[in-house]
């Protein structure tokens, strides 16, 4: 299978600064381009870089190198070298899949197969959607390799189309041999919006034109754990994007659901993965900013058995750490007003620059600061398809909360 020309390799061969050679020893994936002391040959994307040891010269790693990233080596192999072929790509899509087994043996069709580095393949990702495969890569190092693993993913998948998507900066940096965003590169796709299944509610992707790789995955056990504590009651999805918790609820027997977003086109595809699920719920739609309409509510005298609070990231990189914890602190204090007595307030937060323990403690001082006093429900962090291989993995936690 030829997706992409042959791109010819090479190998480099690099020493690191002690501080970095100890994250390498601790198997952290990225090597910082400030980082390198010594490197044999100047490097291209995808060149195969040997780290070695500084003290005894002995393979401490291996990985692909990034020309255009300042991590400039995305590390894949660990302690003990290995030949980077297509047995070895083989056995790292059959190690992933076997993780996802159990997800698949419930009444699910779509999950993320390859999640970057935490499946040792960093920047690349593969999400399937009943049986369209959507690879999302974030660096030009997996350029050379794209015909093997495209090949085993098939196989192991099944899959009968293959999308490409691209990220933003990989558009605009270097040689993409033809590629394009939005490419279909194996198989035909009869439609850009694909419906697929997740604990047996249905959703759908927009595979070309959709976020990330059309939807997100990462939430499910989450939404299905919403589903379950709805029946019966009414629920506020706040930064609804295109409706998942506010579906799973209807589903789950919610005698009324708002969804609240910014986007008027989110919402508009919410209202239509509601229309494909069955449930007798009212549907409402909010277009606003998620602080503004949370406070129009409460100057209403609104208020929910269920408050989900999803925000995108508020956290992308460190400078914006405090201002991120500033926006969950409001969020929840406003969350807090909008619960009646004994109902449940759901905080979840996806920056991994503002760790689990830091967000669950600026939750609960918030509730407590509103004059709420809570029962801790349960705590989620990352579903079986997103597993966390490195601290920068983790980004996903999720509180729910019985208030007073």
């Amino acid at each position: 299978m030829n997706i992409i020309q042959n791109i010819e390799t090479k190998r480099l061969a690099v020493k690191l600064k002690p501080s970095a050679e100890k994250m390498v020893k601790r198997k952290h994936p990225w090597v910082f381009s400030e980082s390198i002391v010594k490197q044999n040959t100047e490097g291209e994307a995808g060149d195969i870089v040997i780290v070695y040891d500084n003290k005894k010269n002995g393979f401490l790693a291996c990985g692909l190198y990034d020309p255009y990233s300042p991590i400039r080596i995305k590390l894949i192999q660990f302690g003990k070298s290995a030949q980077i072929n297509e047995d070895w790509f083989i056995n790292k899509i059959i190690l992933a899949f076997e993780k996802r087994k159990a997800l698949l043996e419930t009444d699910t069709n779509s999950y993320r197969l390859l999640f970057g580095e935490n499946d040792n393949l960093p920047g690349f990702i593969a999400d399937i959607y009943d049986s369209v495969l959507v690879i999302k890569l974030y660096s030009h190092i997996w350029l050379p390799y794209l015909n093997w693993i495209v090949k085993h993913l098939i196989s192991i998948t099944k899959c009968e189309t293959v999308v490409l998507r691209l990220s933003r900066s990989l558009q605009t940096k270097g040689n993409l041999y033809g590629l394009k965003d939005g490419k279909v590169i194996y198989g035909k796709l009869e439609n850009e919006v694909v419906i697929f299944k997740e604990h047996g509610v249905l959703f759908s992707a927009n595979v070309i034109h959709g976020h990330k790789t059309g939807y997100f995955l990462d939430h499910r056990h989450n939404r299905k754990r919403v589903g379950e504590l709805a029946d019966d009651k009414t629920v506020l999805d706040v930064f609804s994007y295109a409706g998942g918790f506010s579906v799973h609820a209807l589903k789950g027997g919610a005698k009324e659901v708002t969804s609240l977003d910014i986007s008027k086109q989110a919402l508009d595809m919410a209202k239509e993965n509601a229309k494909l699920n069955t449930h007798t719920g009212k549907h409402i739609v909010i277009v606003a900013d998620a602080f503004e309409g949370l406070q129009t509510l409460i100057n209403e005298k609104k208020q929910f058995d269920i408050v989900v609070i999803d925000p995108p990231s508020f956290a992308k990189r460190e400078s914006e750490i405090l201002k991120g914890k500033n926006s969950y602190i409001r969020l929840a204090k406003l969350g807090a007003k909008l619960v009646v007595n004994r109902g449940i307030l759901v905080l979840a937060s996806c920056s991994s620059r503002v760790i689990a323990e830091d967000f669950f403690a600026i939750s609960e001082e918030s509730i407590l600061s509103s004059g709420r006093t809570f029962e801790i429900l349960e705590k989620t962090y990352h579903d079986i398809d997103h597993p966390i291989m490195f601290p920068e993995g983790a980004y996903l936690k999720c509180g729910y909360y019985t208030l007073d």
